[in-house]
């Protein structure tokens, strides 16, 4: 196969068009084009008057050869992909089937991998099934009880179902992880497309019943599911696992579950779990992280900020990443933006309140939605050890709690900067999923860290226009950007404890979907390579 990159086309081309783009720069007839994949897919806006899409393909030719040293321009070259490879089972033999704590996706790529190369992995998840656990988060949402153990954090599918459900990652991929996992998705209901787009998102719509039938799968390779089960202890036996202590939340049962293998794939807001660890002498540390509030605009306006007033009528709801340093050493960023989307209630614990962002597949809601977000550190969390991020990030919870009354606290821009009540909404409504009212979220954080988010609003006004509008719409607080914990691991992927394999987000490894997934099959290779399977 030849690749072909760079490939620039206006965004009212057609398929033809591509197909005469690709002929040219071989020096081909179109009849002579056995075939072709696009590989990456992105939009190029960065000149408003030249707006185009830019396409990487795969392209079948006879006499690849020939046609090489012919082609066009310096973007032409042999395909050359890495293969994913699992590793070759180990040696030592397990008594007792792997334990995977966590169904969020480090958690379910990891049981996928061991599921389908014979291991068997038990998956122990706090929440319920995503089909049982998107009705309790639409009972919550429209005014009911939040259930601390199924909700927008706890739950198959982790924090993750109940998003963008982007794909895209910063992680460095030289082993294929990257597109193993997007073919898996697209295997289990996820669109092609997503294997190809420069920015690919599949939406909490799909991405919940993607999540399901993956379970299926790993249910018909021998493994196992125990939804609403807590792990409350870990017993060891000369430094390495034993057993593990459950519990179950509906009965309030307790069993005990033998295994000398778990995977700690517990996701950002296992608060219990995390001083669990803490108490049963598991090397952990604070870790830096970020704080602020949802922003909302109307996708409109960012539509023809990002494209003009032409192209945005032809393209799709557009995105945005945002970054600034300022000189008082804080960094500001965008963080899971979401175009044509939700703000929501991502609580988790009585009387704390936090918010996330969700779109659906479409993404056609009126409003686009960010987190802008405030670096901090454990110099900001007024207390030591590991698990003072917890509490800093308790502490704001609690108060947006009490500034909403319960329900998501909402103010302007305007007012929040001149530290005033907000009445109403300004030149558009919100779009939310949960209760919200106004507060006074100016009161929310010190004052270094809302300056420090005014300072960001302005600075990316430069680069968006308007979009330190006075009437953007805050809602808070953002506080589950990424685990406030890491728990260090060695080079093959254990704990301070043997037998215990810190994965994903939670852990400190991942900062979304698809880095979560990676590292998820991380650990699954790295057990792999240990042990033999169920199998062997």
């Amino acid at each position: 196969m030849i690749r072909i990159e760079q490939l620039k086309l206006p965004i009212s081309h057609t398929k033809e068009d591509l197909l005469g783009k690709i002929a040219g720069t071989l020096r081909v007839k179109s009849g002579e084009i056995l075939g072709y994949r696009i590989r990456k897919e992105s939009i190029d806006a960065r000149k408003k008057d030249r707006i185009a899409f830019v396409y990487t393909v795969d392209v079948e030719v006879r006499q690849e050869a020939a046609v090489l040293r012919r082609a066009r321009g310096g973007h032409v070259s042999l395909a050359k992909d890495v293969p994913y490879q699992f590793p070759p089972e180990g040696e030592a033999k397990l008594r007792h089937p792997p334990v995977v704590i966590g169904a969020g996706p480090a958690g379910l790529f990891c049981a996928y991998l061991l599921a389908e190369h014979g291991y068997a992995p038990i998956v122990v998840e706090r929440g319920k099934p995503v089909e049982e656990r998107t009705e309790d988060v639409a009972r919550f949402w429209a005014g009911g009880k939040l259930d601390p153990g199924s909700n927008v954090q706890f739950g198959e599918g982790g924090a993750g179902a109940f998003s963008d459900g982007k794909l895209n990652t910063l992680v460095k991929d030289a082993k294929g992880r990257n597109r193993k996992a997007l073919e898996i998705l697209i295997r289990h209901g996820a669109p092609e497309a997503i294997g190809y787009q420069g920015k690919p998102h599949i939406g909490t719509d799909v991405l919940k019943r993607v999540v399901a039938d993956m379970r299926r799968q790993i249910e018909e390779w021998g493994g196992t599911y125990r939804f609403g089960t807590c792990v409350e202890k870990m017993r060891f036996s000369g430094g390495s696992l034993e057993a593990l202590a459950c519990r179950d939340l509906a009965t309030g049962e307790r069993a005990v579950l033998e295994t000398e293998l778990a995977v700690l794939a517990i996701g950002h807001s296992a608060r219990d779990t995390f001083q669990m660890l803490l108490e049963e002498g598991f090397w952990m540390e604070a870790k830096p992280f970020a704080v602020g509030l949802r922003v909302e605009h109307p996708q409109a306006a960012v539509n023809e900020a990002q494209y003009g007033a032409d192209a945005a009528r032809k393209l799709p709801a557009a995105s945005y990443k945002l970054t600034a340093n300022l000189g008082n050493g804080r960094g500001v960023y965008s963080f899971c933006m979401c175009p044509g989307g939700y703000v929501v209630d991502a609580s988790s614990e009585a009387g704390r309140l936090a918010v996330n962002g969700m779109s659906y597949s479409g993404r056609d809601g009126a409003n686009a939605n960010s987190a802008i977000i405030v670096t901090v550190s454990p110099e900001d969390f007024g207390a030591s050890g590991p698990l003072s991020g917890v509490a800093f990030q308790r502490r704001l919870e609690e108060k947006a709690y009490r500034l909403g009354n319960g329900k998501i606290p909402q103010q302007l821009f305007g007012d929040f900067e001149n530290g005033r009540a907000t009445a109403r909404y300004g030149g558009f409504p919100s779009a939310v999923k949960g209760q919200s009212a106004f507060g006074a979220l100016h009161e929310l954080f010190s004052t270094e860290i809302r300056d420090s988010f005014c300072a960001g609003m302005h600075e990316f006004s430069k680069k968006i226009r308007g979009f330190d509008r006075k009437d953007a719409i805050l809602s808070g607080v953002e506080s589950r950007t990424s685990s406030p914990v890491r728990i260090p691991r060695d080079e093959f992927f254990e704990s301070s404890k043997k037998g215990v394999y810190p994965c994903g987000e939670g852990a400190g490894y991942a900062g979304g979907i698809l880095s979560a997934a990676m590292d998820g099959m991380k650990v699954a290779e790295a057990i792999a390579r240990k042990y033999r399977s169920r199998e062997g």
